[in-house]
Formats: structure tokens, sequence, C-alpha cells
């Protein structure tokens, strides 16, 4: 009997990525940079890659928990800046809908079918199971969080643990290097491709992906939106002929793409709704994680007290890992469609009006959190942070981000290690991925 050839893999571009791809183009065309009128409108790019916007929003919590912006690039939305209100309308997930269909989770604005068909591109819709709303994003959801219970972490602990060793033993001494680039990046990435099942010698395409799939500013430049929609379609294919390939499995494995593969709630998925969970699955498990591996040694480096804690007291890593993401908070906000006039907080938002939780500022929140600037790995109220969001839709992997995030403090305690910033620091330009493109580094011991 004939057997049957793998899949071969489809050609991708592994380049330029999306960062320089928007940089390029302002550099070309600066007129063409998103404007914002409004004083309040947190959805500018640069206040995040300045680092300048913790008075921006702490002046709107001042001034009360939700606030109307009339104006942005990305259209009208409510700003919810305060911790209460975010968690009141997180916990009303049938008036404050995340489904695809009404716009889905970031700020961007759904391209209506009259603006597609004028521009001759279909509406671009990206399912994903965080996107949309029971009892859809039940069935897809309970697919993949077999993968994440605590039996399955406490499995994936040893290999985590040796893996994250391996590459502090074999980290640059007396040379600064890129910690993002070196560590960051590759503790993600790996991760990743351990929970795909994907070729380990591509890994880095799932970082060049999940860039171009986060970065909501290319959305507002049309040929850039092009670019980055045939990257997401090249992605597509890719895992496509890893899915042609587990088709042919014996046995299903416990991978992502298996899983989905024997699930009934995910196995019939349409091409654009793959596609969509795929890019859920990347980003969520790349740039969170990924970026509150920069954020805790950026933080440990800017509060020396705080770093000497962790050295003289291990015991305090499990609420450091709490503390760090509410510090560093790697996704800025999500975003919810009102479905029927409703009142919050003594505010009347309406049927269709976008609402837009900013985790950033809640997690900053004066009224939850003493001295909410200040990083404090002794935090007792630490857990409360809205890093991970809250009520139905929190992060499936919130466990999994945890350990890894752990298992680097601990590791980085067993060898002694400081990490001292020391060169470049540079922030993503983007008002949804918060984190660091760049972290210059050197190490000594203590």
């Amino acid at each position: 009997m004939a057997t049957i050839a793998p899949p071969q893999r489809p050609q991708v571009r592994r380049e330029p990525t999306s960062y320089e791809a928007l940089k390029a183009h302002f550099a070309a065309h600066p007129e063409e940079r998103p404007q914002h009128p409004h004083k309040w409108d947190v959805s500018r790019s640069d206040i995040y890659f300045n680092d300048t916007w913790q008075p921006i929003f702490a002046e709107m919590r001042a001034a009360g928990p939700l606030h109307y912006i009339p104006e942005s690039p990305f259209g009208p939305y409510w700003a919810v800046v305060g911790h209460k209100a975010i968690q009141h309308i997180e916990a009303l997930p049938e008036t404050f809908s995340s489904s695809w269909e009404y716009g889905g989770i970031t700020i961007l604005e759904r391209l209506s079918e009259e603006e597609a068909a004028a521009a001759n591109i279909d509406t671009r819709e990206l399912p994903m199971f965080i996107a949309m709303d029971r009892p859809q994003h039940t069935g897809q959801r309970r697919t993949v969080a077999p993968k994440f219970t605590p039996t399955a972490i406490t499995d994936m602990e040893a290999e985590i643990r040796a893996r994250t060793g391996e590459l502090l033993d074999s980290l640059p001494r007396g040379e600064v290097f890129d910690w993002v680039d070196t560590v960051s990046i590759e503790l993600t990435t790996g991760m990743l491709a351990i929970l795909f099942g994907f070729p380990w010698e591509d890994r880095r395409l799932l970082t060049f992906w999940s860039d171009w799939s986060g970065d909501t500013e290319l959305a507002t430049v049309r040929e850039l939106d092009e670019l980055r929609w045939s990257v997401l379609q090249e992605m597509a294919a890719y895992f496509q002929s890893l899915w042609i390939e587990r088709t042919m499995d014996k046995e299903p494995g416990n991978d992502l793409i298996s899983m989905m593969l024997h699930s009934e709630a995910m196995n019939q998925m349409r091409p654009e709704e793959f596609m969509g969970n795929l890019v859920l699955l990347i980003v969520g498990g790349n740039d969170t994680t990924r970026n509150t591996m920069s954020g805790i040694i950026h933080a440990l480096d800017k509060f020396p007290d705080q770093r000497k804690l962790f050295e003289e007291q291990p015991e305090l890593i499990p609420n450091a890992v709490q503390e760090c993401l509410r510090y560093q908070t790697p996704l800025a906000h999500m975003r919810r469609t009102c479905t029927e006039d409703t009142e919050v907080f003594g505010q009347t938002i309406k049927k269709g009006e976008k609402v837009v939780l900013w985790y950033l500022s809640a997690n900053r929140d004066e009224e939850v959190f003493d001295n909410p600037d200040k990083l404090d790995i002794t935090r007792e109220n630490a857990r409360r942070h809205l890093a991970f969001g809250y009520g139905i839709h929190r992060c499936v992997g919130a466990r999994l981000a945890e350990l890894q995030l752990k298992v680097l403090l601990e590791e980085m305690h067993k060898r002694r290690m400081r990490v001292h910033v020391a060169g470049d620091v540079e922030r993503v330009r983007a008002n949804f991925v918060h984190g660091f493109r760049k972290l210059e580094v050197e190490i000594t011991t203590f």
C-alpha cells in the first residue's frame, strides 16, 4: 500500500518585521501618523513608546472610572480606566460582547461591508475563541484548556526548568547583550514550539507572526494592512501543512494542533477561524510572557531595593511574579462592544458603542494598590492585578505564564545572577501589546 507523503512546507517570508515596515512607512510619510486631538485619547502609541502614560491615566482615574472619547484614529470609544469598573464590565459578557461579529477584542475599527467592497477586499474577520461569546466560546476554549490544567502545567515544569537553566548558563558574562532577543524571545518561542509541536528550526517564525498580528497600528495604514493580511495567510498555510501532517498520525498527539483536530468544537473551523485561533494562541503565548520576562528585569533594575529583597528572600518569588505582572501589564487593553443601552457607574453606554478596558490603568489604580507606580514584591494584594483579564475570558494560559516567570526568577537566583540595564532600552510602539523591543543588559553576580 502506498504511503502518503507529508505535505511540503509552504514558502513564507521572514522579513521585514512589522516594526521595520511601520518605521519605514512613517519615515516616508510622516503626515500619515495618526492624529490624537483629545487629551485623554490613550490609543496614541507614543505614550507607551516613551513610557509617559502613567500621569494621563492617573488624571483620568481621578476624574472618574470611565470616559467617552469622541474622536480617535480608531473612532469614538469609552475608555474604562478604573479597576472596579473593568471587573464590573467583564462580569457582564452578554451586555459587553467580545464577539468578532461586533468588532472583537482590540480597539481597531471593524471594516464595514461597504468600506471593504469599495477597497475591493473582504472584511478581514479573525474569529477566535477569545473573540466569541457563549456558547461558541465555551466549546472552543474547552478544547485547548486541558493543555493548561494544573496537572498539565506540572508535567511541563521539568522541561521548562531545564531549558531555562541551559539558556541562562549560555549567556555572555562581562559584555552587553539584548535580553529581549537572547532570553525573552528565545524562552517564549521555545515554549510555543513545544505547545504546538512546531518545527524547532523555524520557531522564530512564531515571533515574526506574533508581531505582525499584535501590532494594532499596522491596521491604520492601508498597504501595511494588506501586507499584514498576506503574512497571516502564509502563517495559516504553514499551520495547515502541520494540520495535514497530524491527520496522518496513528495516535493523536497532545499538542495544541492535534487537540484542535480531534475536537468537535474546533475540527470544522472555517479557514478564518483556524487563523484567528492561531493568532490568539501565538500572541497570547508569546507577547505576554515575553514582555513580562523583559519587564521583570527592567523593574528590578529600576527598584534596587526590590532586587535586594529578591536576592535575600527567594521565598518571595511567587508573589514577585504577581507583582511584576501587575507592574508590567503586557497587554494594555481589551475591547468589548455594548449590545444594549446600559448604565455603568452613572454613565449611559449605548448599544453598539466601543468599550475599551485599559488593564494598564486598572493595575495602577490607587483605590486598590497603595503607591501603585512602585514595584513592591511584598505587596499583599498583588494577585488582584488584571493583567490576565477577568471573568469568562480570563487568559486560559495564565498558569503557564506564571510558571515560566517563576522558573526564570528561581533559576536566576540559583545562579546568583544579577542583571543590570546597561545600554539601550526601547519600548514597543503600540497601544495593545505593552513591552520592550530592546533591553541591553550586563550580568554580574550577587
